[in-house]
């Protein structure tokens, strides 16, 4: 073994230790289950450390992070879940997009500057792309969606142009429970089907226009998530189908552009006029974006507990491994992008929640399948490979439980759901709520599309009853109003930033009581001969259904 693996090892191996033995006092055993905050600490401290510099992928940090959870899982006793390994083999695109200033000509005239008022990539695998003096269209919220009766698009011929679209959906505070869902997004709302749907247009480029709170993030998100490299699973045609452009434009902005086209009421009420047409807003935009390409490979880390009478039946708990990596400096000059919470948590969740099951009296029936996947921030690329090339049959597999951006902030009195209303996996989240005195609740920001945010909605897209579930605002000891403003403070100031970072005086009981819920679940799932379905509307029972014909 090298000098600098052997010392970073070691690191690693004390942090743990020195975690697990300097928290004693502060972690207490839990009797609603058998996970302990100390079981996830020392965990979590190791994977939040600066030695794994923001766990990027593609980066020495992956190397780290993937090296450490294989040999946590084998310190386990768990057995590799790709065969004789651990890891599965990712294949990305690294696309380094650097967009020069975009020119606005026409009734509207300006010089954008990157980062400031619009952000923009390429998927295009090519050393360059340009878009010049293409006509600008405000196509209100970029939707075709047949079951609402709803197309943006009617009509409109866009070869060539770039449109201009709005973040979530027309049913986002339009106070009519009945359009779309309310205030609850649907896919249609999510920037992925933006980005989406123009492609299918056959546009040439996109820019979604931000709204902090129908976006549900800030523009610093924004300028953080959607600059700089990105990756991409790679594609045989080199991803020349989708637009040349994909971006997001300021609100100050965009309300220019469509001044100029004569619309100076609110933008997202108009578009949400059963008469509206998309509007050219009497300007061109040029724009080019120079790319560096870089081929390689990421890994899912996978490890297996057999079960002792029906292996061939698999339950899969998630998480994702990788954050941001190094970026740009806080006021205090950190530039490295720990992620903590997201999802150092949820990883170390995972890895205590494999030890536990190992170390259960009574073994799991069926197998149980720890996944820590990778890519997740860059567009939750590591759990769509997996659902395209998965390690164990989609009918075999009996439902996903996914753990991400757990809460540190102490254990809450109700459990929301994401996406509540989809399967039966939340029957059982009811039960053990039922036993424990919580309330269960819908995703308290519903219109964050929430559903579609994290790696167990990939599983949800080939069928597998997947459920995401989070202790709540409602906060045990401090109430339901610092719990709120404590929520808000993260997601304003410390979520994708490198003030995501581990401290000793974190209060893990919140993830400590989400792991032990969803653990009992598990168990209860390795027990039953039965499979969990999705509910009669949910729009994946089709694909269940279908899947498990084929059993």
């Amino acid at each position: 073994m090298k000098r600098n693996a052997l010392i970073f090892w070691l690191m690693l191996t004390a942090a743990v230790w020195f975690s697990c033995n300097n928290n004693k006092k502060t972690d207490s055993q839990t009797d609603t289950g058998p996970i302990a905050d100390n079981d996830i600490r020392g965990y979590l401290s190791a994977l939040a450390d600066d030695s794994l510099t923001g766990r990027k992928p593609f980066t020495e940090g992956e190397t780290k992070t993937i090296n450490y959870l294989a040999a946590q899982f084998k310190q386990i006793g768990l057995e590799p879940a790709n065969n004789s390994s651990y890891f599965q083999d990712v294949p990305l695109v690294e696309i380094t997009g650097t967009p020069t200033a975009m020119q606005l000509n026409g009734k509207t005239s300006a010089t954008l500057k990157p980062g400031t008022d619009f952000v923009a990539s390429t998927r295009q695998e090519l050393s360059s792309v340009e878009i010049k003096n293409s006509p600008l269209v405000f196509a209100g919220y970029g939707v075709v969606a047949p079951e609402y009766g709803w197309n943006d698009y009617k009509g409109l011929d866009v070869k060539g142009k770039t449109v201009v679209v709005l973040v979530n959906d027309p049913g986002f505070k339009s106070g009519n429970r009945t359009l779309f869902h309310g205030d609850t997004m649907t896919y249609y709302g999510r920037w992925t089907y933006k980005y989406e749907e123009a492609a299918r247009q056959g546009a040439a480029g996109v820019l979604i226009v931000h709204q902090s709170e129908p976006a549900s993030y800030p523009w610093s998100v924004v300028n953080t998530s959607f600059s700089g490299s990105k990756l991409y699973l790679q594609q045989d045609d080199k991803h020349l189908s989708r637009c040349k452009m994909e971006g997001w434009v300021s609100e100050e902005t965009a309300k220019k552009l469509l001044a100029g086209a004569g619309i100076t009421e609110d933008m997202r009420a108009y578009a949400r006029k059963k008469e509206f047409k998309a509007v050219p807003l009497k300007t061109t935009t040029t724009i080019s974006i120079v790319n560096k390409l870089k081929y390689s490979t990421s890994h899912n880390v996978a490890a297996v507990l057999k079960g002792s009478t029906r292996p061939d039946e698999y339950i899969i708990y998630t998480a994702h491994w990788d954050h941001l990596g190094i970026g740009q400096p806080d006021a205090k000059g950190d530039s490295i992008y720990n992620g903590a919470v997201d999802n150092a948590s949820g990883t170390a969740a995972l890895l205590a929640m494999a030890k536990a099951f190992k170390n259960a009296k009574e073994k799991p029936q069926r197998s149980i399948v720890f996944l820590s996947v990778t890519a997740e921030e860059q567009g939750l690329l590591g759990s769509e490979y997996y659902g395209s090339h998965p390690l164990f049959p989609l009918n075999k597999t009996v439902g996903n439980l996914n753990m991400d951006a757990l809460s540190p902030d102490g254990e809450s009195k109700d459990i929301p759901i994401t996406g509540r209303g989809q399967n039966d996996l939340e029957d059982y989240v009811e039960a053990i709520a039922k036993e424990q005195g919580l309330t269960v609740e819908a995703d308290p920001n519903p219109w964050a599309g929430g559903y579609y945010r994290s790696d167990h909605f990939n599983f949800a897209k080939v069928g597998v009853p997947a459920l995401d579930m989070h202790t709540g605002p409602d906060n045990k000891e401090h109430g339901r109003e610092w719990g709120t403003k404590q929520a808000d403070t993260f997601n304003a100031e410390h979520y994708h930033q490198p003030s995501d970072n581990y401290t000793r005086d974190m209060d893990l009981s919140g993830m400590t009581q989400t792991a032990n819920i969803l653990y009992r679940i598990g168990a209860k799932l390795a027990g039953e001969t039965t499979f969990p379905q999705w509910k009669k509307n949910s729009e994946f029972r089709a694909i269940r259904e279908k899947s498990m014909a084929g059993k």
